[in-house]
């Protein structure tokens, strides 16, 4: 029965646009998974990579219209496709869904890429500033104060890490945080006297296109505690999206949740070693 009532439809054309609505969502697909390979690779310079991939939105957005052509064309024709039409918006979804939210969030966030616990004196990129010079790269020395009063405004949970460990402690726990987080070591200098500053600087990336975005840590003593200071700055981009002031948030609750737990740690005990009987002395 089923089958006598099905043969007219299944006799029905597939709508045209349908099916360029699913061809046009597979190529979106492929446009931008290939810019984030190259952007996480290397392959290719920022901006074509960036082209490619607003290329990719720009083909799943012109999808969705041929998307709601067709699905006009079958409402007035009776003509088959839907499925094409449903598979072809699914996919325009999963693409457009997380730039339509980094959209929202260039809307709401203030454009600055540059965060840091200590606004005054900011921890500075040594070693890093050499791959800051290329074609867009942000500068390496730090934004300056505009950056530093809405870094304030919007996120005032960024400050000063301080630790009632001393200054090898917290270097060693930084850099713990920061290998186990995957950042790629750039340099590390722990600690040494006379100063006993310790300095690490790394490079994170974004999860998803992998842009690089730099980190220098400064572990200084104070007294017999210590004291950090995170700086995280986009290498490209005015905006960060909240990426970094996120990255430190993440890293000072690691940080303090380590150095919480250190503290905690029993003091290993000194075996004591009994000392000598003096030596008899036989009298002749």
């Amino acid at each position: 029965m089923a089958r006598r009532f099905s043969a007219p439809y299944q006799s029905e054309p597939v709508s045209g646009l349908a099916t360029w609505a699913r061809n046009l969502a597979v190529f979106a697909v492929v446009a931008v998974l290939v810019s984030i390979i190259v952007v996480r690779f290397g392959f290719l310079e920022i901006k074509p990579a960036l082209a490619t991939f607003f290329g990719g939105l720009a083909i799943a957005g012109l999808s969705i219209l041929f998307g709601l052509a067709g699905f006009a064309a079958i409402w007035q024709n009776g003509s088959r496709g839907m499925a094409r039409i449903l598979f072809a918006f699914l996919i325009n979804a999963l693409i457009l869904a997380y730039p339509a939210y980094l959209a929202f969030q260039y809307r709401r966030l203030p454009a600055i890429h540059d965060i840091t616990t200590d606004p005054i004196d900011p921890p500075r990129f040594e070693a890093l500033a050499r791959l800051r010079t290329g074609d867009g790269a942000n500068s390496a020395v730090y934004a300056g104060l505009y950056s530093a009063e809405q870094q304030r405004h919007f996120y005032p949970d960024i400050e000063p890490i301080e630790l009632e460990i001393s200054v090898d402690r917290a270097y060693a726990l930084s850099l713990q945080i920061a290998n186990k987080r995957k950042w790629l070591i750039i340099d590390e200098r722990p600690p040494q006297p006379p100063r006993r500053i310790g300095r690490i600087e790394a490079v994170a990336r974004t999860p998803i296109m992998g842009f690089r975005e730099d980190v220098s840590i400064r572990i200084v003593p104070d007294g017999d505690d210590s004291r950090v200071d995170i700086r995280s700055a986009s290498r490209y981009f005015d905006s960060d999206l909240g990426s970094n002031a996120a990255r430190i948030s993440k890293f000072i609750d690691d940080l303090n949740t380590a150095a919480d737990a250190d503290a905690l740690k029993p003091a290993k005990k000194v075996p004591v070693v009994p000392a000598k009987p003096p030596a008899k002395t036989v009298k002749k």
